[in-house]
């Protein structure tokens, strides 16, 4: 961490380079019309949405359904679970390889629930609702496997080291399928939190429509929680294979706070609200202030949960915690906005919140969608955001999501659309083992764990298959992108960078529908 702070320090504080004469003179012409060609460039936020849920069946594991939409992928991890005894087939690979990770899995799909909870009639008007519903459930599905008795938690399949070492499609995996555990003598409050709240908010989730499927969702959160919560402990120091690539650096206790308050949405118990009350200060939810929220750290996002119970009469008793809660919750959304005292997000040149340079996107996607939500908070309830720059109204805080969203989409110094399928000019050579080999269905012949590395991973040809709305890491903190597919760093792309846009992709499509009528509306005036 220390390091990437320096690295992040650097790279903003680098000088600046010699430019000549004429460069100067295009440089002013160039500004000029910039604002022309951002104007010109059509967004499509509908497009971009309906992308954005195919890419999480491109991720699927498991037995593919028949409606299975992107036809390069095929049935993979069979056998899952086989060795320990347990059916764990099903789930999500996090990225470009085939382990199956359980905290950054749950996060997305918490991230899923949420913007469903949040965004239901706008994604359900642009058509998309049953896909995402179908993304919630394909990871809720395989947490029931997971969670196999009250106290234990199925934690990860494969490790990371045997299987970075080969480089072939998931359908012809070779590597160990290993199961790792987490249980009352190798306790995992972060990860046990975080499932209990990615079921919490999926019961929410289904409640209306599949309410035997949401009662069970519940069940299996309660009992998470509780073993959580009883049987302290990070998960990656009773499982050492995770350490090298999901190591949980926040701790616990944020993930008990955050898994709380998702089954206090769910359940409307008292008892959870009060844990979250009870154990705002000795757990640091009121005390940390935050820049980023991310699968490891979700301070910020429990903030602004918390922030949103102040306007409801029944929570006046526990206005003051609720207050401080807000406080935090308000740095976080300041600090985005430029409008802190001192503390504030780094913004490259061309616009974009820049936290570290490794997969920057994941850090963007969360905070244009915590912006959203916000931003229609204080909407409903006919309030500002005070920061130390002064306040700021609901508009201007959607305003900045939207840029956010559309530098990703393609209104950036690149031209360059970060969500992988969308638009004229996106990443071609993602860093992903089943994209960028022959598709399975094309060619059923075996590719060996080497064979990737030695045919397909070094080729200078576009991968053959399109990771269709993948959110890739992105450019660095100068707006450079590099579009090789060893440079991981930029070109790998994550589930959980992808989930917090849905919801705003919808909220935008609906912004824009609306404008569009107010125009239709408008008067026609003769002009001269």
């Amino acid at each position: 961490m220390a390091m990437e702070k320096k690295q992040q320090h650097q790279c903003y504080g680098a000088a600046p380079k010699p430019t000549f004469r004429f460069a100067k003179h295009w440089a002013v012409l160039l500004i000029s019309i910039f604002p022309i060609l951002n104007t010109g460039l059509a967004v499509d936020y509908g497009d971009a949405l309906k992308k954005s849920l195919l890419y999480f069946e491109s991720q699927r594991s498991g037995r593919l359904p028949y409606n299975q939409r992107v036809t390069w992928r095929h049935h993979s991890g069979l056998t899952d679970g086989l060795e320990q005894g347990v059916d764990l087939v099903g789930g999500y690979y996090d990225a470009g390889d085939h382990v199956k990770f359980g905290l950054p899995m749950a996060f997305t799909v918490t991230m899923l629930s949420w913007t469903v909870i949040e965004f239901q009639h706008q994604i359900a008007v642009a058509g998309e609702l049953e896909h995402a519903l179908e993304a919630i459930k394909w990871g809720t599905d395989y947490f029931i496997k997971a969670h196999t008795s009250p106290n234990v938690l199925w934690a990860e399949v494969g490790d990371g080291d045997t299987d970075h070492y080969c480089w072939q499609r998931p359908e012809d995996m070779t590597t160990s399928r290993q199961a790792y555990r987490i249980d009352e003598n190798n306790p995992g409050s972060d990860l046990a939190g975080e499932t209990a709240a990615a079921m919490a908010a999926a019961s929410i989730v289904f409640k209306k429509t599949n309410p035997h499927y949401s009662h069970l969702l519940l069940h299996h959160a309660q009992q998470l929680f509780e073993f959580g919560d009883k049987y302290r402990g990070k998960y990656d120091e009773n499982m050492g294979v995770v350490k090298s690539y999901y190591a949980s650096v926040s701790g616990y206790k944020d993930e008990l706070l955050w898994g709380a308050l998702w089954l206090y949405k769910a359940t409307d118990n008292e008892k959870y609200l009060e844990y979250v009350i009870n154990n705002a200060h000795c757990f640091g939810g009121t005390g940390w202030a935050m820049e980023e929220f991310s699968w490891d750290v979700k301070y910020a996002g429990l903030q602004i949960m918390a922030a949103k119970l102040l306007v409801e009469e029944k929570h006046r008793e526990h206005g003051d915690t609720l207050e401080q809660y807000r406080s935090k919750a308000e740095h976080y959304l300041c600090s985005c906005l430029n409008k802190n005292n001192g503390t504030n997000v780094n913004r490259t040149p061309g616009g974009l919140l820049h936290i570290r340079q490794w997969n920057n996107m994941q850090y963007v996607s969360t905070a244009a969608f915590l912006l959203t939500v916000y931003s229609d908070f204080l909407l409903n309830s006919n309030q500002k955001l005070k920061c130390h720059g002064g306040s700021v109204d609901h508009e201007e805080i959607l305003g900045f999501a939207k840029s956010q969203v559309d530098y990703i989409l393609g209104s950036n110094p690149m031209n360059m659309s970060y969500l992988v399928g969308y638009g004229p000019k996106y990443p071609a050579r993602v860093h992903h083992r089943g994209a960028s080999i022959v598709s399975y269905r094309e060619n059923k012949g075996f590719i060996g764990c080497t064979q990737g590395y030695d045919n397909w991973y070094g080729r200078e040809e576009p991968n053959p298959n399109v990771l269709v709305g993948a959110l890739v890491g992105g450019p660095d903190c100068q707006d450079n992108f590099t579009d090789q597919r060893s440079n991981y760093m930029q070109t790998e792309a994550c589930t959980y960078n992808t989930a917090p846009l849905v919801g705003v992709f919808a909220k935008l499509l609906q912004m824009e529908g609306q404008k569009s009528h107010d125009n239709h509306n408008q008067p026609l005036v003769a002009s001269y």
